[in-house]
């Protein structure tokens, strides 16, 4: 079909599904029928007004968990609510400060939301709701963007202040005495999209809000929390981390659902020998393409800033050609002005976009309306990230489908060869430690510097005195004569501390083109390495751009406009040191250990790539300075297992076995591949032995490298099986990852050595099936 021509969603589907090129790479295909809603009669107690305006938007009822929440915060109780995607969850935390608010004006109210976009689209929902209730509400975003003459107005008269951890930790609770109308009356405090608060942001952000909570108590008050979140394994257990408070579990969704088809694809095979599939991201343009001709909302995921920006040019490039709606399909990303992304939330929200191609960006529950699409250009790394963004197609009616396309790893492998991984294994816990000791410190300087401990105080798990009087030895703190610990430095703790990464700054991207340049994006400096170098080709809504030069020291990268026929790709070459040893223990053929590394990262050259074919058209150096993370590893030694082999084909086998660890971890911990970095070493500077290590890709870790340790045979045993039961002849991107050198056996020679550091490996390693099912076990 190479014209536009409107299509009901089963129809484009049927006639996929009849093209043999297409229906053969279908692994799975589940439908999930439609289910209707279950309804529960407005409560009595609801304000005449907000009954009302209820009714005036068509809400004539409440679904089941809707009015579950709210009567459990109407008796104080705290909740969390953990439903799909456009479930109503909203409601859940609307109708009660809306409530508290009708009862007594002076209430206040605090609304957390990890992104501004988020809080932007809450405030919006907020007003439409009091208009129609005929309620006069102060409800205001207090973030980055807003105008300092609009902040003093919201501290002194903001009913309903809505904010991001941010500033909450940097501009709102150092300065409380600004502030004590919203801390004096504060009843409700939400945490939206509970979820996203996990590993080292997570842990950063118990401790604001027991810094929050401690600060209420000062003033009197003693909020509702209520909490948000998409589906995952331990809400409960990890709002009670994050507040410190126990919480009411509500996750039965009563909201009505569509009917779905679901479907696992894998790319066909395009070279037995080497086991080369296809590009995820060219069979999912593939799949997109028909939908969008039909007029169909489609939303395209990638895993990647670079692999959305291709797979737009993509598809604007064939809709061109087939004389489709071109100009209707745009990209979503970090990195957009949020002019930009805001523009595509709407053009999404009214139908005036017909398709976006985004990361992970839009998993989040920013409203984007009701779509009919949703295709996944590779496993997005783990089940409760594949069903938000399966999610964000085929809201409460009508019939919608999800893709799931493999890329070349061997998780994506795993996942679509396993549909029952996906459709019937729970979702990951979320993990986090707000008592890592790094962390804790840091805010109890801002604890301290905000009201004086008393004596036998508690901050986190235990009583502050023993970490004061180690801050007071470093003269950050005094104990005064009262008793009382006070903040004796001149700094201003809460701006030392970052709490979403590493780095706290971005790099600018400046376009010179036109007459009077102008700002077109911005990006963190990690991925700036690899993206904004000199010589890149920057890619913006499919718009390409060379970088003439990257100021790093000012942050800011120089580019114009060009069109030209490749894209650049700059790897990492990354290192690690060992800094501290936490245990360790003897393994069959060797030894494993876990503890605190320094990994060392630095980008030093590029290579220019065809666009379609990726063919290698030349490279350039990047003249970049070293980037370090200090974390947590879990490291495999090599003893007798490293006996009797050459140093290349060891070289060969460590690499390969390491990639198929990494694969297992992934599966066996059910956390997204990227969130594990792999090093391999012939001969380890710490141990003078050959070694594997998998290190956690974010600061200080998050307790991964520990549960890495104790399943240890697992991760042999799994690794073993995952590359004896691959089907590639000599190793493939499935097993022991892409093949650098032809004439070598990766496959062979990473199996000979994981049998040998198995704990079977002495007697052969027994029936696949056992392995395979460990496996399997571990993910469910």
């Amino acid at each position: 079909m190479r014209y536009y021509e409107p299509a009901g969603v089963q129809a484009v589907l049927g006639g996929l599904l009849a093209d043999p090129s297409m229906a053969s790479c279908v692994l799975h295909h589940a439908h999930v029928p439609a289910r209707a809603a279950d309804f529960v009669p407005i409560p009595e107690w609801l304000d005449p007004r907000l009954r009302a305006g209820l009714e005036q938007r068509g809400v004539t009822a409440l679904y089941s968990h809707q009015a579950e929440a709210i009567g459990a915060v109407r008796d104080g109780r705290d909740v969390v609510v953990v439903t799909p995607t456009a479930s109503g969850k909203s409601l859940c935390y609307l109708l009660p400060t809306l409530q508290a608010l009708a009862d007594d004006p002076s209430a206040r109210a605090l609304y957390l939301f990890p992104t501004k976009a988020l809080g932007q689209d809450q405030v919006a929902e907020l007003g439409e709701l009091c208009r129609a209730a005929e309620l006069e509400i102060n409800a205001s975003t207090y973030d980055g963007d807003t105008p300092n003459p609009i902040r003093s107005a919201i501290r002194s008269a903001g009913q309903v202040v809505v904010t991001n951890p941010d500033m909450l930790h940097a501009a709102i609770l150092p300065h409380h005495t600004k502030w004590f109308q919203l801390f004096e009356q504060l009843r409700i405090i939400v945490i939206d999209e509970l979820h996203t608060y996990r590993g080292l942001f997570g842990s950063h952000v118990a401790n604001v809000l027991r810094r929050l909570l401690r600060i209420c108590a000062h003033y009197g008050s003693h909020p509702v929390i209520v909490c948000c979140s998409a589906t995952i394994g331990n809400p409960g257990e990890l709002a009670s981390l994050l507040t410190g408070r126990a919480h009411l579990v509500v996750d039965r969704s009563g909201a009505p659902t569509g009917e779905r088809h679901i479907l696992m694809v894998q790319p066909p095979l395009l070279d037995p020998a080497t086991g080369a599939r296809g590009s995820a991201q060219t069979l999912a343009a593939r799949w997109a393409l028909p939908f969008l001709r039909a007029g169909r909302q489609t939303l395209v995921f990638g895993r990647s800033r670079v692999a959305v920006e291709l797979m737009l040019s993509n598809l604007r490039e064939s809709l061109r050609l087939g004389g489709g709606p071109r100009t209707l399909v745009r990209g979503y990303r970090g990195g957009y002005l949020p002019t930009e992304r805001r523009a595509v939330e709407r053009g999404l929200r009214d139908g005036s976009l017909l398709g976006v191609v985004s990361t992970n960006a839009l998993e989040l529950g920013v409203d984007v309306g009701q779509l009919d699409v949703s295709i996944l250009a590779g496993y997005p790394g783990s089940i409760a990230g594949t069903w938000q963004q399966m999610g964000r197609a085929g809201r409460r009616h009508g019939t919608s489908v999800s893709v799931l396309i493999a890329g070349g790893g061997p998780v994506d492998r795993y996942v679509v060869e396993h549909p029952q991984f996906l459709l019937d294994s729970p979702p990951e816990e979320a993990r986090l430690d707000p008592d890592n000791l790094h962390v804790l410190l840091g805010h109890l300087k801002a604890a301290c510097f905000e009201l004086p401990f008393e004596p036998g105080e508690r901050f986190g798990p235990g009583e502050a005195e023993p970490l004061l009087a180690f801050l007071g030895e470093e003269g950050m703190v005094r104990r005064a004569g009262d008793d009382r610990w006070y903040w004796s430095n001149e700094n201003f703790p809460a701006s030392s501390i970052s709490l979403r990464a590493a780095a706290e700054e971005n790099v600018v991207i400046i376009d010179t083109t036109p007459d009077r340049p102008r700002v077109i994006g911005e990006i963190d400096i990690f991925a700036a390495q690899t993206l904004v170098h000199e010589d890149a080709i920057y890619m913006h809504e499919s718009a390409q751009y060379h970088v003439d030069k990257l100021d790093w020291d000012e942050r800011k990268a120089y580019v114009r406009r060009v069109d030209i026929d490749h894209y650049t790709y700059a790897d990492r070459a990354v290192t690690l040191k060992p800094l501290d040893t936490f245990d360790t223990a003897p393994a069959a053929g060797g030894s494993r250990a876990h503890g605190e590394v320094m990994v060392s990262s630095l980008v030093s050259m590029f290579k220019k790539l065809k666009f379609g074919t990726d063919e290698n058209l030349g490279w350039g150096p990047v003249h970049l300075p070293e980037l370090e993370l200090q974390t947590t590893a879990y490291w495999l030694m090599l003893g007798e297992a490293a006996d009797g082999w050459r140093r290349a084909e060891l070289d060969v086998a460590l690499l390969g076995a390491g990639r198929a660890i990494q694969a297992v971890a992934a599966v066996l911990l059910m956390v997204d591949p990227r969130d594990l970095g792999l090093v391999s070493q012939v001969r380890s500077p710490h141990n003078q032995s050959p070694t594997i290590y998998l290190y956690e890709a974010v600061p200080g870790g998050v307790g991964m490298s520990e549960r890495l340790f104790d399943r240890h045979d697992e991760l042999v045993a799994g690794a073993a099986e995952l590359i004896a039961g691959c089907g590639c002849e000599s190793g493939c991107p499935a097993c022991t990852g892409p093949r650098l050198e032809r004439d070598v056996d990766a496959r062979a020679l990473a199996l000979r050595l994981l049998r040998s550091l198995s704990a079977a490996g002495t007697a052969g390693m027994g029936a696949a099936n056992g392995v395979s099912e460990a496996v399997e076990r571990g993910a469910a």
